[in-house]
């Protein structure tokens, strides 16, 4: 292997929103990340957001150009059926995930938020 000089380390998506409002309802009440910060330059202008859940960390941005909505991650796990049962008891009325278990050996779990980015929580069997 070549040495480089420098290592790749964790990505950080960018998730389209259109309602900071419901995207932190979602993210904050139903998959109990937290709001780490939250940036506007200046009232009335475009937030762009951090939230955070162990070592996953979500940017979210209301400005046109930074992203699409509808975006799709997938963010491995330990544990899928403890946050399945988690999610199941929130009784959240936009989404009622269930766990499949894949030809390629991996329980899935997909979450869309209210702007269309879905969330493939994966945990390797």
């Amino acid at each position: 292997m070549k040495p480089y000089g420098y290592s790749l380390k964790s990505v950080t998506p960018i998730f389209r929103i259109f309602d900071v409002e419901k995207a932190i309802a979602f993210y904050t009440g139903y998959l109990s990340f937290q709001v780490d910060w939250q940036h506007q330059f200046e009232e009335n202008f475009p937030i762009y957001m951090q939230v955070s859940l162990n070592g996953c960390i979500l940017h979210f941005s209301e400005h046109h150009g930074d992203c699409s909505p509808g975006a799709a991650i997938r963010v491995e796990i330990v544990g899928i059926e403890a946050l399945y049962e988690e999610l199941s008891t929130k009784q959240y009325k936009y989404a009622k995930p269930a766990i499949e278990v894949t030809p390629w050996n991996t329980k899935e779990m997909q979450v869309t938020d209210p702007f269309g980015n879905k969330i493939n929580f994966y945990e390797n069997m």
